[in-house]
This record gives structure tokens, C-alpha cells and sequence, in this order.
């Protein structure tokens, strides 16, 4: 069926519905790197299999006059969180928790790691767990967001889904609405790519489908 796209908006107006838009993304002012690596992802952002390629990324949000942030990894294959921390400060602990507990919860994985430049993923420390877990450490280009492409998605889904529909005024309100959904997305959000399934429905559907 197809619609003249000025019906849909009589429609939209008379239901009273609107879109909601994503936020362009902010610049932030880059450090100077203990370690770099090379774009190993290289946009190749397919995988068929469970923790062979996991992204990582951290972004802000705002509850009353403060910030909060929130780190997350993704995995490829089926799209899930496989961990996240959220907390007061932007800094290595939030994404070292980040990535202990994805190991802890997964000791056997060793995908490649894929971040941006930021100073937590460039430092040594953080080099050296990427070791010790015998991951390959990957690194988007300079001021290149879309070489973390489906980090970013998340972002941008996340928060056109529900922190831009709400206003928060505490962190404690801030944290269990980012608890709350994280738990939707990965339980209940059916995505067309993922074959109309869930991210933990898919991944099994991916274990079933290699057996």
C-alpha cells in the first residue's frame, strides 16, 4: 500500500502523534593516547557467531542539573548488551567494571574489542586486560563515530525510546530507567534485522542454527 507522505502527517496530526528525533551527537576534546590500535573491526560489522566481535562505547545523560554516564559492550551477532556500569564520573573504573563483568559473565570469549580513542580504552591498564583476556584490541579512526557504527545505534535508540520521553531528577531514577530497559532490549525488543527476534531469542537461534 502505498501513502502520500502528507497523508501520513494529517494521520500523525490527528492522532496526535510525533516522532521523535535523535540528538546530534556532541564533539568532545580528544587526549593524547599511552596506545593505539589499528581498525581491525574495519566496519566488517557482521558476525554469526556469540562473542567474536564486541563493541564498546560510554555516553552521557543528564538527571536534574548533573551527569551521569553510562558504559556499555555490545555484541555483534545477536545486537545484546553483554554488560553495562552506569556511574557518577566518566573515567577508567566505570569502563574496567564494564569490561570485568562482561569477562566474568563470559570468561571463555575472545572477540576483537572494538572502542573509540577515548583515553579509557588507550591507556595501559586497560591494554593489559584486552591481553590477559586474549582479546585484539580495535580502534575506531580519529573523529570516525561511524566505525563504531552500531554502538552509536544503540545510543541513538535508547535514548529516542526512553530517556528523551522522560525527565529525570535523581541518579537513583535515571539508573533504574537505564536497568529497565537494557533488560526490554535484550528480553522483549523485537528487531526486524535479528529476524523479527529478540537479541537473546536471535542468539539462540544462532546456537541452534551451528549445532
Amino acid at each position: 500500500m502505498r501513502v502520500n507522505y502528507k497523508r501520513i502527517y494529517r494521520l500523525m496530526s490527528i492522532l496526535h502523534l510525533k516522532s521523535v528525533c535523535r540528538r546530534k551527537r556532541k564533539s568532545y576534546v580528544s587526549s593524547t593516547p599511552e596506545i593505539t590500535a589499528e581498525n581491525v573491526l574495519n566496519r566488517d560489522f557482521k558476525s554469526d557467531e556469540f562473542g567474536t566481535k564486541w563493541l564498546t562505547d560510554v555516553t552521557e545523560m543528564k538527571y536534574g542539573h548533573n551527569k551521569a554516564y553510562l558504559s556499555a559492550i555490545l555484541d555483534l551477532s545477536d545486537k545484546s548488551i553483554v554488560s553495562f556500569v552506569v556511574g557518577h564520573s566518566n573515567n577508567n573504573e566505570l569502563v574496567f567494571r564494564t569490561f570485568d563483568i562482561a569477562r566474568q559473565i563470559y570468561p571463555g570469549v575472545k572477540p576483537i574489542f572494538h572502542s573509540d580513542r577515548g583515553f579509557q580504552y588507550t591507556s595501559k591498564s586497560f591494554k593489559k586486560k584486552l591481553d590477559d583476556a586474549g582479546m585484539t584490541q580495535s580502534m575506531s579512526r580519529v573523529s570516525r563515530c561511524i566505525d563504531n557504527g552500531p554502538m552509536e545505534s544503540f545510543w541513538g535508540m535508547m535514548k529516542s525510546e526512553m530517556y528523551y520521553l522522560n525527565k529525570f531528577n535523581t541518579y537513583e531514577e535515571l539508573e533504574a530507567a537505564i536497568i529497565e530497559y537494557v533488560e526490554y532490549y535484550n528480553n522483549h525488543r523485537y528487531q526486524k534485522r535479528l529476524n523479527c527476534m529478540t537479541p537473546l531469542e536471535y542468539r539462540q537461534y544462532l546456537l541452534h542454527s551451528a549445532a
